[in-house]
């Protein structure tokens, strides 16, 4: 079956899948909130306000003080424009709650969505990158380049990376002098221990691929290797890069709010899902239970994760030629 004729097919299962629709709904709504954040009248993630601390989920709408509007017309000039065009100078507090410093819960809850989706999405292109080119090269070139490049990819699965990422991060947070954002080490991080797979996926397809009649063909005309690789081995590897990068984001989503969770992610006044996570797991005691801290924080977080494995797994059944229905 030709190229042309498959990609209809693939999205025609891709949407056929069940949930689908509703995961890329979900998925839609969560990125332009997170998108719009500073054009939400919304309170700032890090606006404190003690008289309205600990209080339980009940949306009322203010007025935003002009000191508030002033350092948002400072770091999201057009943002705050449309802001105040379309809501004036009128704030939607409370929704969900506060917690204990006073700062409302949705706006955080959707600022935080902007850290962690981007953590996710840039981490995983990092992985994704690494991986590729050295599963590529593997594959292609063949003979004692593969072996090597396989037996660091062995040994890496063999020290524990969740154990060298905490570590890393670690030291780099007491390198005082070194004027690294605490975001760009989670990116760089994150991203360099989780190509290890896709290094090897890769490499197994490309030893496939390198075989087939056409890269033979390509190879017997007198291509270069290099030309060969570009024109003929990677443009087959894209559906897989594809369902690869649709998986590994929610578990880079995930690895991200632990690492938050444990201190060593995101600093505040900064926020993301997982240091609220772990603000909302501090606030439950014995005495008094705000409830909505853990509660809406945790919902997003499941929600926004079922939802892109849901799309992965339909994208990863459509691509599959072995996928009749």
């Amino acid at each position: 079956m030709s190229a042309t004729g498959t990609r209809p097919n693939a999205w025609k299962r891709f949407w056929r899948r069940r949930g689908t629709g509703i995961a890329t709904s979900v998925l839609v709504i969560v990125v332009a909130l997170a998108l719009a954040a500073p054009s939400l009248p919304l309170p700032t993630p890090s606006g404190l306000a003690p008289e309205l601390a600990s209080q339980s989920p009940s949306a009322t709408w203010t007025t935003t003080d002009g000191e508030t509007l002033t350092n948002l017309r400072e770091d999201w000039p057009r943002a705050t424009s449309l802001r105040e065009m379309v809501f004036d100078d009128s704030e939607w507090s409370g929704v969900l709650g506060t917690d204990a410093l006073g700062r409302d819960v949705l706006s955080r809850i959707v600022w935080g969505a902007r850290v962690s989706l981007a953590v996710g999405l840039v981490a995983t292109l990092v992985s994704v990158l690494i991986g590729v080119v050295w599963g590529a090269t593997a594959g292609f070139v063949g003979g004692r380049v593969d072996a090597i490049l396989m037996r660091i990819v062995d040994a890496m699965y063999s020290v524990p990376l969740l154990f060298l990422v905490i570590l890393v991060v670690a030291l780099l947070r007491k390198q005082e002098n070194l004027d690294i954002d605490r975001l760009t080490v989670l990116f760089v991080v994150i991203g360099a221990v989780s190509w290890l797979t896709m290094a090897r996926v890769v490499r197994g397809q490309v030893l496939t691929l390198r075989e087939r009649e056409f890269v033979v063909a390509s190879r017997a005309l007198g291509s270069k290797p290099a030309a060969t690789l570009r024109r003929h081995i990677l443009p087959n590897l894209w559906g897989l890069v594809a369902v690869y990068l649709t998986l590994t984001i929610p578990r880079v989503v995930l690895f991200e709010a632990f690492l938050s969770f444990l201190g060593l992610g995101v600093e505040p006044p900064g926020v993301s899902w997982g240091i609220l996570a772990s603000e909302g797991l501090e606030s439950l005691s014995a005495v008094s239970t705000t409830w909505w801290l853990i509660v809406f924080p945790g919902l997003a977080l499941v929600v926004t994760l079922s939802a892109l494995n849901t799309l992965g797994d339909a994208l990863r059944d459509a691509l599959d030629p072995r996928t009749s229905r």
